[in-house]
């Protein structure tokens, strides 16, 4: 296991690359702690591929270096790095059995027969593959090839983590739950590193102690996934971060406040933002958890129409048309109880409702 440092790491795939635009992976500083569970969270082409084949050493990097509990890797080719990776199809030996793909590894580093028997049922017990040790491998589903391709990882001691490039793509949504939770039992019993990619904000939540946002090859934010939940760095994480996505709502300056006519509640005027600033744009987020819908006669910040429900099982969203004509979205246990047409008062504690300038979260007091 190790400690991976990503120091001003950055790639293109270009020989001359003129600009950022020309970089897949823009440069970008991160630390990851040995023993952690992490995740790369972007739509496609957004640099998260490229990161994890730069740390695998498939890809060397155009800029900056890469460390493993401090020491210098960049140039270090992929067999010395001690990675194991899991790619999104299973690569196992068709014709070997599960036994015999878990002890390959082994075998090839010259371990002792005796040694590999013992580890290959140890990893097998760790994976609840110990019925299938004997079967060949070409005749088990997806899952469990995917299985064994993590295990021929985890069978070797020495490695220093376990990078997973979206390995759950080809599962079914009830196996992928349980492949999760099996890869953070796996994290908690040994202790290895594991940096999952994926594009699944459900799969990442789930999954990671961290995660990483990504987007045009650049960084938006990195942190728990409370943190990316409750304070998204900007419009685009608090886009892709929940389901659905946070409630965007234009703002304008007004005797030194911010406010807008479709709610009652106003954000103080940054000091650095003076009032008559044409360029900026400023936002209020709220995400649809922090809207609580009461009786349209009670004390609120605002009504709003339902114009939409979409039942979800035990949660609903409700999408609501204020009097303005913005659209927002609530989600709530209530959903079954409404109609559309109905009217409703909403409510939104002023802590969660934060402060958008030009697409950044303001500094200023939310």
């Amino acid at each position: 296991m190790a400690k991976i440092v990503l120091e001003n790491l950055g790639h293109s795939y270009l020989s001359n690359p003129k600009g950022e635009h020309d970089f897949a992976l823009k440069p970008v500083n991160l630390t990851w702690e040995d023993g952690k569970t992490y995740a790369l969270l972007g739509p496609s082409g957004c640099g998260k591929t490229t990161m994890l084949n730069i740390i695998s050493g498939l890809v060397p990097p155009s800029h900056g270096r890469l460390l493993f509990d401090d020491q210098d890797v960049t140039s270090v080719p992929t067999s010395a790095r001690n990675i194991a990776q899991v790619f999104q199809f299973p690569v196992i030996y068709s014709t070997k059995t599960v036994r015999q793909n878990l002890a390959f590894p082994l075998e090839c580093r010259g371990m002792t027969p005796s040694k590999i028997k013992q580890r290959v049922a140890e990893v097998a017990t760790l994976l609840d593959l110990d019925y299938a040790l004997d079967m060949p491998a070409r005749k088990l589903s997806a899952d469990q090839k995917q299985l064994i391709s993590l295990g021929r990882g985890l069978v070797r001691e020495d490695v220093s983590a376990i990078l997973l490039d979206e390995p759950l793509t080809v599962i079914d949504p009830q196996m992928k739950f349980m492949l999760r939770r099996k890869l953070r039992e796996i994290n908690r019993q040994t202790g290895m590193t594991m940096i999952l990619v994926t594009h699944d904000q459900s799969e990442a939540m789930s999954f990671a102690d961290e995660i990483v946002v990504m987007k045009d090859g650049l960084v938006q934010q990195s942190g728990t996934p409370e943190e990316l939940f409750s304070q998204p760095q900007n419009d685009f994480v608090g886009y892709f971060i929940g389901s659905p996505p946070m409630n965007m709502i234009t703002l304008e300056p007004n005797l030194g406040s911010l406010s807008t006519e479709a709610i009652n509640l106003t954000k103080p005027l940054p000091a650095a933002m003076p009032v008559g600033n044409n360029v900026s744009i400023y936002q209020m987020g709220i995400r649809p958890e922090h809207i609580v819908m009461v009786d349209k006669e009670s004390d609120s910040i605002g009504k709003g129409t339902i114009i939409k429900i979409e039942h979800l099982g035990v949660d609903g969203v409700v999408t609501l048309k204020l009097p303005t004509g913005v659209i927002i979205k609530a989600k709530t246990r209530k959903h079954t109880e409404m109609t559309l047409g109905d009217t409703f008062g909403i409510r939104v504690c002023k802590k969660n409702a934060l402060l958008y300038i030009d697409g950044t979260l303001s500094s200023s007091l939310n």
